[in-house]
Protein backbone atom coordinates (compact mmCIF):
# COMPACT_ATOMS: atom_id res chain seq x y z
CA UNK A 1 0.00 0.00 0.00
CA UNK A 2 1.77 3.13 -1.18
CA UNK A 3 0.28 6.25 0.33
CA UNK A 4 0.41 9.74 -1.06
CA UNK A 5 2.28 11.77 1.59
CA UNK A 6 2.66 8.98 4.18
CA UNK A 7 5.91 7.04 4.18
CA UNK A 8 6.07 5.51 7.66
CA UNK A 9 3.91 4.25 10.51
CA UNK A 10 5.11 4.12 14.13
CA UNK A 11 3.42 1.52 16.35
CA UNK A 12 3.27 1.38 20.13
CA UNK A 13 3.76 -2.14 21.57
CA UNK A 14 1.94 -2.68 24.89
CA UNK A 15 -1.85 -2.96 24.57
CA UNK A 16 -1.60 -1.83 20.95
CA UNK A 17 0.08 -4.68 19.08
CA UNK A 18 0.12 -7.12 22.00
CA UNK A 19 -2.33 -7.45 24.89
CA UNK A 20 0.07 -6.93 27.80
CA UNK A 21 -2.73 -6.30 30.29
CA UNK A 22 -4.41 -9.63 29.51
CA UNK A 23 -1.07 -11.47 29.68
CA UNK A 24 -0.49 -9.98 33.14
CA UNK A 25 -3.92 -11.19 34.30
CA UNK A 26 -3.20 -14.66 32.94
CA UNK A 27 0.05 -14.78 34.88
CA UNK A 28 -1.83 -14.14 38.08
CA UNK A 29 -4.96 -16.25 37.79
CA UNK A 30 -5.81 -17.68 34.38
CA UNK A 31 -2.69 -19.65 33.54
CA UNK A 32 -2.42 -23.46 33.93
CA UNK A 33 -2.55 -24.26 37.60
CA UNK A 34 1.17 -24.95 38.22
CA UNK A 35 2.04 -21.52 36.84
CA UNK A 36 -0.58 -19.45 38.60
CA UNK A 37 0.83 -17.12 41.24
CA UNK A 38 -2.40 -17.39 43.21
CA UNK A 39 -2.28 -21.20 43.03
CA UNK A 40 1.37 -21.25 44.02
CA UNK A 41 0.73 -19.07 47.06
CA UNK A 42 -2.15 -21.34 48.10
CA UNK A 43 -0.71 -24.79 47.43
CA UNK A 44 2.96 -24.24 48.18
CA UNK A 45 2.83 -21.52 50.82
CA UNK A 46 -0.57 -22.25 52.40
CA UNK A 47 -2.12 -18.84 51.83
CA UNK A 48 -5.89 -18.56 51.85
CA UNK A 49 -7.40 -17.70 48.46
CA UNK A 50 -8.43 -14.25 49.73
CA UNK A 51 -4.90 -13.53 50.98
CA UNK A 52 -3.29 -14.73 47.75
CA UNK A 53 -5.66 -12.64 45.67
CA UNK A 54 -5.07 -9.59 47.89
CA UNK A 55 -1.29 -9.88 47.37
CA UNK A 56 -1.73 -10.02 43.60
CA UNK A 57 -4.20 -7.13 43.56
CA UNK A 58 -1.75 -5.00 45.55
CA UNK A 59 1.05 -5.82 43.07
CA UNK A 60 -1.17 -4.89 40.12
CA UNK A 61 -1.90 -1.54 41.77
CA UNK A 62 1.83 -0.94 42.38
CA UNK A 63 2.63 -1.74 38.73
CA UNK A 64 0.08 0.82 37.55
CA UNK A 65 1.71 3.54 39.67
CA UNK A 66 5.29 2.39 39.05
CA UNK A 67 8.00 5.00 38.57
CA UNK A 68 11.27 3.42 37.55
CA UNK A 69 14.61 5.18 37.52
CA UNK A 70 17.18 2.75 36.04
CA UNK A 71 20.00 4.88 37.44
CA UNK A 72 18.83 4.05 40.97
CA UNK A 73 17.53 0.48 40.74
CA UNK A 74 17.20 -2.26 38.14
CA UNK A 75 13.67 -3.22 37.12
CA UNK A 76 14.03 -6.73 38.61
CA UNK A 77 14.84 -5.40 42.10
CA UNK A 78 12.02 -2.87 41.88
CA UNK A 79 9.43 -5.46 40.93
CA UNK A 80 10.57 -7.97 43.53
CA UNK A 81 10.10 -5.11 46.01
CA UNK A 82 6.49 -4.70 44.80
CA UNK A 83 5.80 -8.34 45.69
CA UNK A 84 7.71 -8.07 48.97
CA UNK A 85 5.68 -5.03 50.03
CA UNK A 86 2.39 -6.56 48.92
CA UNK A 87 3.05 -9.75 50.91
CA UNK A 88 4.02 -7.78 54.02
CA UNK A 89 1.02 -5.44 53.68
CA UNK A 90 -1.32 -8.44 53.41
CA UNK A 91 0.21 -10.96 55.83
CA UNK A 92 2.33 -8.80 58.14
CA UNK A 93 5.44 -10.13 59.87
CA UNK A 94 8.98 -10.08 58.55
CA UNK A 95 9.73 -9.16 54.94
CA UNK A 96 10.10 -12.28 52.81
CA UNK A 97 12.41 -11.41 49.89
CA UNK A 98 12.77 -15.04 48.75
CA UNK A 99 9.03 -15.57 48.40
CA UNK A 100 8.70 -12.18 46.70
CA UNK A 101 11.38 -13.15 44.16
CA UNK A 102 9.68 -16.51 43.55
CA UNK A 103 6.34 -14.79 42.86
CA UNK A 104 7.93 -12.19 40.60
CA UNK A 105 9.78 -14.71 38.41
CA UNK A 106 6.67 -16.91 38.19
CA UNK A 107 4.56 -13.89 37.15
CA UNK A 108 7.17 -12.65 34.69
CA UNK A 109 7.73 -16.05 33.02
CA UNK A 110 4.03 -16.73 32.65
CA UNK A 111 3.30 -13.24 31.34
CA UNK A 112 5.97 -13.57 28.65
CA UNK A 113 4.48 -16.93 27.61
CA UNK A 114 1.14 -15.23 27.04
CA UNK A 115 2.51 -12.32 24.97
CA UNK A 116 1.71 -13.10 21.36
CA UNK A 117 1.45 -11.12 18.15
CA UNK A 118 -1.85 -12.34 16.73
CA UNK A 119 -1.86 -13.95 13.29
CA UNK A 120 -4.19 -11.31 11.82
CA UNK A 121 -1.93 -8.55 13.19
CA UNK A 122 1.11 -10.21 11.60
CA UNK A 123 -0.75 -10.37 8.28
CA UNK A 124 -1.69 -6.68 8.51
CA UNK A 125 1.91 -5.63 9.27
CA UNK A 126 3.22 -7.75 6.39
CA UNK A 127 0.77 -6.12 3.98
CA UNK A 128 1.45 -2.57 5.22
CA UNK A 129 5.19 -3.05 4.93
CA UNK A 130 4.87 -3.65 1.18
CA UNK A 131 4.35 0.08 0.71
CA UNK A 132 5.36 1.74 3.99
CA UNK A 133 8.22 1.74 6.46
CA UNK A 134 7.18 0.40 9.87
CA UNK A 135 8.78 1.21 13.21
CA UNK A 136 8.05 -0.09 16.71
CA UNK A 137 8.27 2.67 19.34
CA UNK A 138 7.78 1.56 22.93
CA UNK A 139 8.37 3.28 26.26
CA UNK A 140 9.74 1.38 29.21
CA UNK A 141 12.74 -0.30 30.77
CA UNK A 142 15.24 -1.64 28.22
CA UNK A 143 15.40 -5.18 29.63
CA UNK A 144 11.64 -5.54 30.13
CA UNK A 145 10.70 -4.27 26.68
CA UNK A 146 13.39 -6.26 24.86
CA UNK A 147 12.16 -9.43 26.61
CA UNK A 148 8.60 -8.71 25.44
CA UNK A 149 9.77 -8.03 21.87
CA UNK A 150 11.66 -11.34 21.90
CA UNK A 151 8.71 -13.20 23.40
CA UNK A 152 6.19 -12.07 20.78
CA UNK A 153 8.75 -12.41 17.94
CA UNK A 154 7.74 -9.16 16.26
CA UNK A 155 11.21 -8.10 15.02
CA UNK A 156 10.76 -9.35 11.40
CA UNK A 157 7.79 -7.05 10.82
CA UNK A 158 9.63 -3.78 11.44
CA UNK A 159 12.33 -1.73 9.73
CA UNK A 160 13.46 -0.46 13.13
CA UNK A 161 12.67 -0.90 16.83
CA UNK A 162 13.15 1.91 19.36
CA UNK A 163 12.86 1.38 23.13
CA UNK A 164 12.35 4.49 25.26
CA UNK A 165 14.52 3.17 28.08
CA UNK A 166 17.49 3.15 25.70
CA UNK A 167 17.06 6.81 24.71
CA UNK A 168 17.63 10.12 26.49
CA UNK A 169 13.89 10.83 26.49
CA UNK A 170 10.75 8.70 26.08
CA UNK A 171 7.37 9.43 24.50
CA UNK A 172 5.82 12.05 24.50
CA UNK A 173 9.11 13.99 24.07
CA UNK A 174 9.51 15.14 20.44
CA UNK A 175 13.19 14.06 20.44
CA UNK A 176 12.43 10.32 20.40
CA UNK A 177 9.99 10.74 17.49
CA UNK A 178 12.54 12.79 15.54
CA UNK A 179 15.16 10.11 16.26
CA UNK A 180 12.74 7.54 14.74
CA UNK A 181 12.28 9.74 11.67
CA UNK A 182 16.04 9.99 11.24
CA UNK A 183 16.39 6.21 11.53
CA UNK A 184 13.94 5.70 8.67
CA UNK A 185 15.07 8.69 6.60
CA UNK A 186 11.65 10.35 6.67
CA UNK A 187 10.17 13.67 7.80
CA UNK A 188 7.70 13.99 10.73
CA UNK A 189 5.03 15.18 8.27
CA UNK A 190 5.35 11.83 6.47
CA UNK A 191 4.65 9.71 9.56
CA UNK A 192 1.64 8.34 11.44
CA UNK A 193 1.68 7.30 15.13
CA UNK A 194 -0.60 4.48 16.34
CA UNK A 195 -1.05 3.76 20.06
CA UNK A 196 -3.41 3.28 22.98
CA UNK A 197 -2.11 6.08 25.22
CA UNK A 198 -3.37 9.64 24.81
CA UNK A 199 -0.63 10.92 27.13
CA UNK A 200 2.37 9.32 25.42
CA UNK A 201 1.46 8.13 21.91
CA UNK A 202 -1.03 10.78 20.81
CA UNK A 203 0.46 13.73 22.69
CA UNK A 204 3.91 12.66 21.52
CA UNK A 205 2.86 12.44 17.89
CA UNK A 206 1.29 15.89 18.12
CA UNK A 207 4.36 17.32 19.91
CA UNK A 208 6.62 15.98 17.16
CA UNK A 209 4.50 17.34 14.31
CA UNK A 210 3.60 14.01 12.74
CA UNK A 211 1.12 13.94 9.87
CA UNK A 212 -1.49 12.04 11.92
CA UNK A 213 -2.12 10.29 15.22
CA UNK A 214 -4.36 7.22 15.52
CA UNK A 215 -5.70 6.40 19.00
CA UNK A 216 -6.52 2.76 19.73
CA UNK A 217 -9.49 2.93 22.09
CA UNK A 218 -10.69 -0.67 22.47
CA UNK A 219 -13.62 0.30 24.68
CA UNK A 220 -14.68 3.05 22.24
CA UNK A 221 -15.96 4.99 25.23
CA UNK A 222 -14.28 8.35 24.91
CA UNK A 223 -13.44 10.28 28.10
CA UNK A 224 -15.71 13.24 28.71
CA UNK A 225 -12.86 15.60 27.89
CA UNK A 226 -10.61 13.81 25.39
CA UNK A 227 -7.32 15.63 25.53
CA UNK A 228 -5.16 15.60 23.53
CA UNK A 229 -7.38 15.14 20.49
CA UNK A 230 -6.23 12.39 18.10
CA UNK A 231 -6.76 12.72 14.35
CA UNK A 232 -8.41 9.28 14.19
CA UNK A 233 -9.87 6.78 16.68
CA UNK A 234 -10.05 3.00 16.10
CA UNK A 235 -11.33 0.14 18.26
CA UNK A 236 -8.92 -2.47 16.85
CA UNK A 237 -5.44 -2.13 15.41
CA UNK A 238 -6.80 -4.11 12.44
CA UNK A 239 -8.86 -1.02 11.52
CA UNK A 240 -5.67 0.89 10.69
CA UNK A 241 -5.49 0.03 6.94
CA UNK A 242 -8.98 1.52 6.48
CA UNK A 243 -7.84 4.72 8.24
CA UNK A 244 -4.76 4.95 6.03
CA UNK A 245 -6.94 4.50 2.93
CA UNK A 246 -9.24 7.23 4.21
CA UNK A 247 -6.24 9.51 4.71
CA UNK A 248 -5.06 8.80 1.17
CA UNK A 249 -8.53 9.55 -0.20
CA UNK A 250 -8.69 12.84 1.75
CA UNK A 251 -5.21 13.86 0.56
CA UNK A 252 -6.02 13.02 -3.06
CA UNK A 253 -9.27 14.98 -2.81
CA UNK A 254 -7.44 17.98 -1.33
CA UNK A 255 -4.77 17.77 -4.02
CA UNK A 256 -7.46 17.74 -6.70
CA UNK A 257 -9.26 20.70 -5.12
CA UNK A 258 -6.01 22.67 -4.88
CA UNK A 259 -5.27 21.90 -8.54
CA UNK A 260 -8.71 23.09 -9.65
CA UNK A 261 -8.36 26.24 -7.52
CA UNK A 262 -4.97 27.09 -9.04
CA UNK A 263 -6.31 26.44 -12.56
CA UNK A 264 -9.14 28.89 -11.95
CA UNK A 265 -6.86 31.68 -10.75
Amino acid sequence: MGLHGVKAVFFDLDNTLIDTAAAGRCAIEEAPRPLQVISALQSKHHYGEGEARAVCDKVQAKLLKECHDPAKMCITDLRISHWEEAIQETIGGEANRDLAAECYYLWKTTRLQHLTLAEDTRAMLTELRKGLRLLLLTNGDRQTQREKIEACACQPYFDAIVVGGEQKEEKPAPSIFHYCCDLLGVQPAECVMVGDSLDTDIQGGLNAGLKATVWLNKAMTAPVDTSPVPHYIISSVLDLPAVLQKMEHNMNAKSETDHIASSNE
